[in-house]
């Protein structure tokens, strides 16, 4: 069964809108309307028509995912999900973040996503501890996926050395 779960996740350094999958997953910002980091990369790569799409959908709150299509982008679908911004720890910001890879897993079901790429949400712009965050992204997969057969791959798309080697050696603990 551990091996089983391991095949079924890659740990890639990359370009999350370059991914050819079913979905990706947006680190986005509570109004959906773009920003920095990797929601203003999604954004810019599939095109006006998805700020047009996320304008009618009318945000989303911190936990929460949304689904919009890709539009120019390689992936069909485009889950986006509100991480918390760190603020000490002491605001619930585990269990939101853990609620943001669980809701794009619903999501993804959902749209039928055999194939879903997520990037490191909320370690960016709003500074979640990058170790702590990977912890809860990597157990939150390893829950799913025994629940799951649908969604055959879930690939983890980082950008910088540092994100990759992070969730390579992380990977090793938590799916031992």
């Amino acid at each position: 069964m551990e091996r089983e779960l391991k095949d079924r996740i890659e740990i890639l350094q990359g370009d999350i809108t370059k991914m050819e999958v079913d979905a990706i997953v947006n680190a986005a910002n509570s109004s959906l309307l773009g920003g920095g980091g990797v929601d203003g990369a999604i954004h810019r790569a599939a095109g006006p028509e998805l700020l047009a799409e996320t304008r009618k959908i009318g945000g989303c709150p911190t936990g929460e995912a949304r689904v919009t299509k890709g539009y120019r982008l390689p992936a069909k679908w485009v889950i986006h999900t509100v991480g918390p911004i760190w603020s000490g720890g002491n605001r619930n910001e585990d269990d939101l973040l853990a609620s943001c890879y669980r809701n794009s897993f619903k999501a993804a079901i959902e749209i039928g996503a055999v194939t879903v790429a997520f990037p490191s949400i909320s370690t960016g712009a709003y500074r979640f501890p990058l170790e702590r965050a990977v912890n809860i992204a990597l157990r939150e997969t390893r829950s799913f996926l025994p629940t799951n057969q649908s969604i055959k791959k879930v690939i983890f798309v980082c950008f910088g050395t540092e994100v990759h080697k992070r969730y390579q050696r992380l990977f090793k603990e938590v799916f031992t």
